[in-house]
């Protein structure tokens, strides 16, 4: 093996903290990547890790190797890059996280057009409702809907999401069609709620540009669009969502928008990555690839001077 490969194991195992965990994303065997691991510390003569019975944690001897051994095969990744064949395949396992709306409605089904671009890349994509640690968990990219929260990630924004008020024509045949929010009084709405349990959004518009929100009446809760989305066809409240997640039910008459005037800000998609000089060449297509996908269907941008509402921030799943 050689010393480009020991540092490639040991930054993945810095990242993930766990020779476990590593092993499994670099697809070694967990023997091969502890003996990656000796033999690094001693070509250098020092101790890189320390390792206890929960985590693996950096020596201060590991932490500047750390940031030195990221540039040296960030470096020679780019050089590799440069005197690669022009459309040389690409190859490798793409590691990448998605909400499980976008996986299914998006990316499954228009992941043969990838493949047949970039044949030799395997995909595993998680399409689950919780915020990966992506250098922890070894994930190389992942797609977030709604507002960020600070970190170290990049994040490359795509657009925004338009958002609509809907209901079924039962329960507006019963509650009658609000015509603004003015009207609201005696009507219902779903909440929706991450699964932390954090209390639910209020109903949101804007109005003149500025946001503006009030509580309304519930009979149902849930933490999951597809419950959510399932809970308007019943007939049981008003939702707010994202336009595409219902076309097929606007389309089919099974919902209706309301109040097309007082709709919520637009939802933002951004693409995250780890914070490195250079990527994969098979995460940046895949990068491309995904911005190209969604494109017909984002908002270049919100409207001027509406920050992102509460739902926004917490709905993005």
């Amino acid at each position: 093996m050689d010393r480009l490969d020991l540092l490639r194991i040991f930054l993945r195992i810095a990242d993930s903290g766990s020779f476990t965990r590593a092993a499994e994303q670099l697809g070694l065997p967990r023997a091969t990547v502890s003996v990656a691991v000796r033999q690094l510390e001693s070509n250098l003569g020092v101790r890189l890790l320390h390792r206890t019975t929960r985590r693996v944690g950096l020596t201060p001897d590991g932490e500047a190797l750390r940031v030195r051994a990221a540039v040296l095969v960030d470096d020679m990744e780019a050089l590799e890059r440069q005197f690669r064949p022009a459309g040389a395949n690409l190859t490798g396992r793409l590691r990448v996280d998605a909400p499980s709306r976008i996986a299914r409605r998006f990316i499954v089904p228009a992941w043969p057009d990838f493949l047949a671009r970039h044949p030799g890349i395997e995909l595993e994509l998680g399409a689950g409702d919780r915020l990966v640690d992506l250098a922890r968990e070894g994930v190389d990219c992942a797609l977030r809907v709604g507002a960020l929260a600070s970190s170290s990630l990049v994040a490359r924004p795509l657009g925004a999401f338009e958002m609509i008020n809907c209901a079924s024509p039962g329960y507006l045949a019963q509650h009658g069609m609000p015509k603004t929010t003015d009207g609201l009084d005696g009507h219902w709405a779903i909440d929706y709620g991450q699964p932390s349990g954090v209390r639910p959004a209020n109903w949101e518009w804007l109005e003149d540009g500025q946001p503006r929100s009030r509580r309304m009446a519930s009979r149902l809760s849930v933490n999951h669009v597809e419950t959510y989305i399932a809970g308007a066809l019943a007939g049981l409240g008003l939702i707010q969502v994202p336009r595409f997640d219902v076309r097929e039910h606007l389309a089919a008459g099974e919902l209706i928008e309301v109040m097309p005037a007082a709709r919520p800000a637009p939802m933002p998609v951004h693409l995250v990555y780890p914070h490195r000089q250079h990527l994969p060449g098979r995460v940046h297509a895949f990068l491309d690839w995904i911005a190209e996908l969604l494109a017909p269907h984002l908002r270049a941008t919100g409207p001027a001077g509406a920050p992102p509402s509460r739902r926004a921030r917490r709905k993005a799943d």
